[in-house]
């Protein structure tokens, strides 16, 4: 079932762990992760249970549509997820520039 909200932050924790299972799976793009975060392979798991590093996954999978496509397509989540997700963690809201 394809679904485009997340509803409190359990959920968004839920997305951002399944982020970082597939960030972990994907041999080409976690290297760029760990480079980008300053994060060594064994610190994945102990971190995984920080919000500020759950943040961390789901900025990097938002910087580019075609890891937001690929991680929703093997989640089977709806390709607006990943950014509902990001916003629900305390401040992820969408700044207006208004």
């Amino acid at each position: 079932m394809r679904h485009g909200s997340v509803k409190g932050q359990e959920s968004a924790d839920t997305v951002a762990l399944k982020a970082l299972g597939w960030l972990v799976g994907q041999e080409d793009l976690l290297p760029v992760f760990l480079g980008a975060t300053g994060t060594a392979p064994d610190e994945l798991k102990r971190r995984a249970s920080e919000p500020d590093f759950l943040i961390s996954v789901l900025d990097f999978v938002l910087m580019d549509d075609a890891w937001v496509i690929a991680f929703c397509d093997a989640e089977g989540l709806g390709y607006t997820v990943p950014k509902a997700a990001r916003h629900a963690f305390p401040g992820g809201e969408e700044a207006h520039w208004t």
